[in-house]
């Protein structure tokens, strides 16, 4: 489609533009979170609750001596009752201080196992991670919502936060859907490692594979106290500009998983343009912060070339808090990683995953990028 229907991030709904950090701060910043909260992912029920709290369980050698393994619960409760969701991490036992923390979105129950993990799981490849001197933690998205759109919201946080409906009531169009619950379980998760000193100081990326992309993102966007937040094949109503892709549309992902956002989303299944946001202002909402988007080279869903688009056209942003976003316009090769920017990029060769190559070079730009915010 043509550039000119792409949203500008630095232009007002007034049209008024933005020409300094304290107005994109002030005025457009929250601008478009709001617009993407009414649009797009939903406004919470919550944000921090008030009865937070975190109950250690096993801590352990781990990964034959490499790190140490602490299991954590994040406790919470609400005017419907009480919950919790499980919280794995892996220290690398070898440093005084991890380089940073890797708050990992888990969406595949086939890897949340501590055997599989602990046995050269590529998903989350913890003894790579380790051995970087990076310290990682994850969580499985189901413990904090389901992704069921047969639940209709009652379970996990939904039900613990959401207000009671009257029968026959329906949710208010703009109330969250799972991808904004699985974003605060991973701000639940930063509120965990920032309560204890040991954790003082070290920068913390969140990180997701497709639907987990997709939170990690809005949880990023959202939540500045993460350094770092990484995208991988997160598709559309993730990294990838809705206006351009040649993937998944709008409208697919609305029928297939309209549990995922909010019930106004589907207004915009068939009329794009009049969408007031596109998913580049959802990177841009990152800056002056780093961000990282990964994709493969055969995964036609979720569009290479929208993802990476949206990284050209945040760098807008970027530039204005006098950062580069992305090192290149130039969409790269294979194995060509982008990483002279704020905003890092891959395009890895073979299908959708998440992979241990993926995992090096989101490393790799981390080593780089962190050093220098932290």
């Amino acid at each position: 489609m043509p550039t000119h229907l792409i949203p500008n991030p630095l232009l007002l709904q007034s049209g008024s533009r933005i020409s300094t950090i304290a107005d994109w701060r002030n005025l457009r910043r929250t601008e478009l979170l709001e617009l993407f909260r009414e649009h797009v992912y939903g406004r919470n029920s919550v944000n921090r609750p008030e009865a937070l709290w975190f109950r250690k369980g096993e801590e352990a050698a781990a990964l034959d001596g490499a790190a140490v393994r602490r299991e954590v619960h994040i406790c919470y409760s609400g005017p419907g009752g009480e919950s919790s969701f499980p919280v794995t991490l892996y220290l690398p036992a070898a440093v005084p201080k991890p380089r940073g923390v890797i708050v990992l979105i888990i969406n595949r129950e086939d890897v949340w196992s501590r055997e599989l993990v602990e046995n050269s799981c590529e998903f989350w490849p913890v003894r790579d991670i380790v051995g970087r001197g990076y310290a990682t933690a994850a969580f499985y998205n189901k413990d904090v919502s389901p992704d069921d759109a047969a639940d209709g919201f009652k379970s996990g946080v939904f039900g613990v936060f959401d207000p009671p409906l009257p029968p026959g009531g329906e949710r208010a169009a703009n109330a969250w859907g799972a991808i904004a619950a699985w974003s605060w379980g991973a701000s639940r998760v930063v509120d965990y490692l920032l309560s204890e000193e040991a954790w003082q100081g070290v920068p913390i990326a969140v990180a997701g594979h497709s639907r987990g992309g997709k939170a990690a993102l809005w949880c990023g966007a959202q939540d500045e106290r993460i350094a770092l937040t990484i995208s991988n094949n997160s598709g559309n109503s993730g990294a990838a500009l809705a206006r351009t892709t040649r993937g998944e549309t709008i409208e697919h992902i609305n029928r297939v998983f309209p549990h995922w956002f909010a019930r106004n989303y589907r207004a915009y299944s068939h009329d794009i343009d009049s969408l007031p946001v596109d998913q580049h202002e959802l990177l841009a909402l990152l800056a002056p912060r780093l961000a990282y988007v990964c994709s493969a080279s055969e995964d036609a869903h979720a569009d290479p070339h929208a993802e990476f688009r949206a990284c050209v056209e945040a760098s807008e942003v970027f530039r204005l808090h006098g950062l580069t976003g992305i090192s290149s316009e130039s969409f790269p090769a294979i194995a060509q990683p982008l990483h002279g920017g704020s905003i890092g990029y891959h395009l890895r060769e073979g299908h959708y995953d998440l992979t241990r190559v993926d995992w090096n070079y989101f490393m790799d730009f981390a080593d780089r990028s962190l050093r220098k915010i932290n």
